[in-house]
């Protein structure tokens, strides 16, 4: 599975591209299953009027979704690695953290959530959430099996992340993919998007 090679400037991530006057959303995918509703989640983001719509995708995350069916671009590791060659070269983690007016999280899986609550950022998008500017709305979306959210340190963290100004979208108990039954489950899409919307309308205009 091959996704879009992406350059910050050719894809719109670069500095010059902040004048713009659209609210720009920055998806973060990991690894769980619902990113299988990534797809979805994207158009559905592009109904919004005066957005734009990019994705950072960890490693992990690329599993479970086809690139193909989402027309925006798509950051991944090595993105950051192929950009950077020397000292005068755009940092694609920084770029972006410039670039987004909201970052959505979602899934965020009990690998990636241990990650952030513990400032780890051995990746793309961990690296863009530890830059992120805490004035700006961050989103995110548990997603994980029923065992994984009843253990005691799940809380913790998500308390962790609700203390820096992070907002949750909480998950919802459904029948997993596994065949568990309980909560753990990513919020529905348009449950997501609606949060998004708020975020949108209550961004400030210039």
């Amino acid at each position: 599975m091959q996704v879009a090679a992406c350059s910050a400037e050719k894809e719109g991530v670069g500095t010059s591209d902040l004048s713009s006057n659209k609210y720009r959303i920055l998806v973060g995918v990991t690894g769980s299953v619902a990113a299988l509703k990534l797809p979805l989640l994207v158009s559905k983001l592009l109904e919004i009027p005066g957005v734009e719509v990019r994705v950072v995708t960890t490693d992990h995350g690329k599993h479970f979704y086809n690139p193909a069916e989402i027309q925006v671009p798509i950051y991944s590791d090595k993105d950051e690695w192929e950009l950077w060659k020397q000292r005068s070269d755009p940092v694609l983690h920084i770029e972006l953290r410039r670039w987004a007016s909201l970052l959505v999280i979602a899934p965020l899986d009990a690998n990636t959530l241990g990650k952030l609550a513990n400032g780890i950022c051995d990746n793309l998008l961990t690296c863009v959430v530890r830059a992120w500017d805490l004035k700006r709305p961050l989103l995110f979306c548990p997603a994980m099996n029923t065992a994984m959210w009843k253990h005691p340190l799940t809380g913790m963290q998500i308390d962790i992340l609700k203390g820096f100004g992070y907002r949750e979208v909480p998950c919802i108990a459904k029948k997993l993919v596994c065949g568990d039954e309980g909560k753990g489950a990513m919020a529905e899409v348009l449950t997501i998007v609606e949060a998004v919307k708020e975020c949108v309308q209550l961004a400030p205009t210039s």
